[in-house]
């Protein structure tokens, strides 16, 4: 559901295609994009001392413990305020590592409004055992002050590995059935109503319940958050691939509409550079949306132990583990006939009295949604190749 103001954007787009505005109509598409881009969301990761707050906030952005930007950990508390740690991707999306709860400088009772509550979207309460009398508190909290919390029992794979070892016949069902029911009635027993409890592994994230966890998040966040938190998770499934797909289909013909807008200025050449150009800065997005950037490919490799020669053996589009420039997609445009004979059409077109224009932004509008849609599909199958390569090596 679009907001009130991205209602007025539309409106104002159309009033511009209409008066013939095609410069203002083009500014009006990308102030709208990029508003949808920008939505912030800050994430407010908190809970007591060595609860695994930072490692969780590496694993989010797809980072890893140690590496240049990444949150410090340590069995110390090494958070002494609230730290916001952007995502490297998409720096809308804010992930806060907030002081353990109960720490000496942050008691419970005032941990809140020491932090700065208002700012977050919602809290991520971590405890790598039973949730404590501390993480209680600042659940009531927050319900108090109308936000969302959600309980994250992390480290389930240290709890796992201890249980495989100590028992003879061991169920990883029934072991993680069993701490999850330990932390609700744990939960219960201090006056939560009817909690949920996630069980994550900050080093295996397509394991265990991060992707319940992520489906819950998105279903509760506000409609317009939605795409924020998407685009900066991790593709730990396939469906989160679907679902990034979607999104980028959505803005397709809002993309095509600009091309179409350029296409109404009568400068012979000027529509087929601003769709290189244009073409290059979406197909860009859609590479490191899917995780097929050469440094998320590169993360990617080092994570699974897949070598990064191995994962772009299963590439098909030319446009995957490259750098996206407008010269490279003029090449791409160049080697598909079909877009070819849209460009040269209108390009000719452009000659044709009274007629000519309108036909020029109808031509160059089909051009752009076909190429992007193509795109799109070429390097979502890439990324589900990509997926299916490191997990089947990391089973």
């Amino acid at each position: 559901m679009d907001t009130p103001h991205d209602c007025k954007s539309v409106e104002e787009i159309k009033e511009a295609l209409q008066n013939n505005n095609q410069a203002l109509a083009i500014a009006k598409i990308q102030e709208y994009l990029d508003r949808q881009n920008n939505i912030p969301l800050n994430i407010a990761i908190t809970g007591e001392t060595g609860s695994g707050k930072s490692t969780f906030i590496n694993a989010f952005r797809g980072i890893k413990d140690g590496d240049a930007g990444a949150a410090p950990t340590g069995v110390r508390e090494t958070t002494k305020k609230p730290t916001p740690y952007p995502h490297p991707n998409y720096p809308n999306v804010t992930l806060w590592d907030l002081p353990g709860v109960g720490g000496r400088h942050f008691p419970a009772d005032q941990y809140l409004s020491d932090v700065g509550f208002e700012k977050f979207d919602f809290f991520i309460i971590l405890s790598d055992t039973r949730f404590r009398e501390n993480d209680v508190k600042l659940a009531r909290e927050v319900q108090r002050m109308k936000k969302k919390f959600y309980f994250v029992r992390s480290k389930i794979d240290n709890d796992l590995r201890a249980q495989k070892r100590s028992q003879r016949e061991f169920s990883e069902t029934e072991t993680k059935e069993q701490i999850r029911e330990d932390c609700i009635q744990c939960l219960q027993e201090q006056g939560i109503q009817s909690p949920q409890v996630f069980l994550v592994s900050s080093f295996e994230l397509r394991l265990h319940d991060f992707t319940l966890f992520t489906e819950t998040l998105e279903r509760e966040l506000p409609e317009h958050k939605r795409n924020a938190l998407l685009f900066a998770m991790p593709n730990i499934s396939q469906e989160i691939i679907n679902k990034k797909k979607k999104a980028f289909q959505a803005n397709i013909k809002w993309h095509a509409i600009a091309s179409a807008a350029a296409a109404g200025v009568p400068v012979p050449g000027l529509s087929v550079a601003v769709d290189a150009a244009l073409l290059a800065g979406v197909v860009t997005k859609y590479a490191v949306g899917f995780g097929l950037d050469i440094p998320s490919l590169e993360n990617l490799a080092v994570s699974t132990g897949v070598s990064l020669s191995d994962l772009t053996a299963v590439l098909t589009s030319p446009l995957a583990a490259i750098e996206i420039t407008a010269d490279l997609m003029l090449s791409v445009l160049s080697q598909c006939a079909s877009t070819i004979f849209l460009l040269a059409a209108e390009e000719g077109s452009r000659f044709i009295p009274i007629l000519g224009i309108p036909a020029a932004m109808i031509l160059s509008f089909t051009t752009t949604y076909r190429m992007l849609n193509l795109i799109l599909n070429k390097l979502a199958d890439d990324a589900q190749r990509v997926f299916e390569k490191a997990l089947d090596t990391t089973k």
